[in-house]
């Protein structure tokens, strides 16, 4: 047992080295000013993706939310992840590839942010929901792994995990979304 926690811990660190280099590193902060911009601007984060994907939206959208660090008021976020009524209504009256689409249509403004989160960066729903957004003027940024998929294509900004592996893509989704949820709440609270 010790050599295969030894091998998956090798492959997390693998993973890690090989995903936050420099000019992510560029990119987080590209996506950290989108933010700031976003919501200083009133507009709101709305997230999807499935599985533990949608388990990261929903966490993600409660840093945002609730608090990060810093005891501050809320910021506006929506995981489109959590209303079960809506995503099986949807799901029996449409096509579950609409879950998302559908909520951003009605809930999603020009000036607000979808972040798009599929691992393969090909799960239907979640590239339904970035045609949506983007018809609506709605600014994409995707998170995907190594295998990149159409969301990298069709996102405005893309993180891409340098993986192909889903639990290290995930881990490293985790890890960027953290450290994104830190650094817009200091700056944008000036902390």
């Amino acid at each position: 047992m010790q050599d295969d926690f030894q091998s998956i811990l090798n492959r997390h660190r693998d993973a890690f080295d090989k995903t936050f280099t420099a000019a992510q590193i560029d990119l987080l902060t590209q996506i950290a000013r989108e933010f700031n911009k976003c919501l200083k601007a009133g507009g709101k984060i709305l997230f999807c993706g499935n599985g533990g994907s949608a388990a990261d939206s929903q966490h993600i959208a409660a840093e945002f939310v609730g608090r990060f660090k810093i005891n501050r008021r809320g910021l506006p976020a929506i995981a489109l992840t959590t209303d079960t009524s809506i995503m099986t209504a949807v799901a029996n009256d449409y096509d579950f590839d609409r879950i998302f689409s559908r909520q951003v249509e009605a809930l999603g403004r020009a000036g607000d942010i979808l972040i798009a989160i599929s691992t393969s960066g090909s799960s239907p729903n979640v590239l339904a929901a970035v045609k949506q957004a983007r018809e609506m003027g709605i600014r994409v940024i995707g998170f995907t792994g190594a295998k990149m998929g159409e969301l990298s294509k069709i996102s405005d900004l893309c993180f891409i995990a340098a993986h192909t592996e889903t639990s290290h893509v995930q881990e490293m989704h985790m890890t960027a979304l953290h450290a994104i949820s830190e650094v817009v709440e200091n700056t944008f609270f000036g902390a």
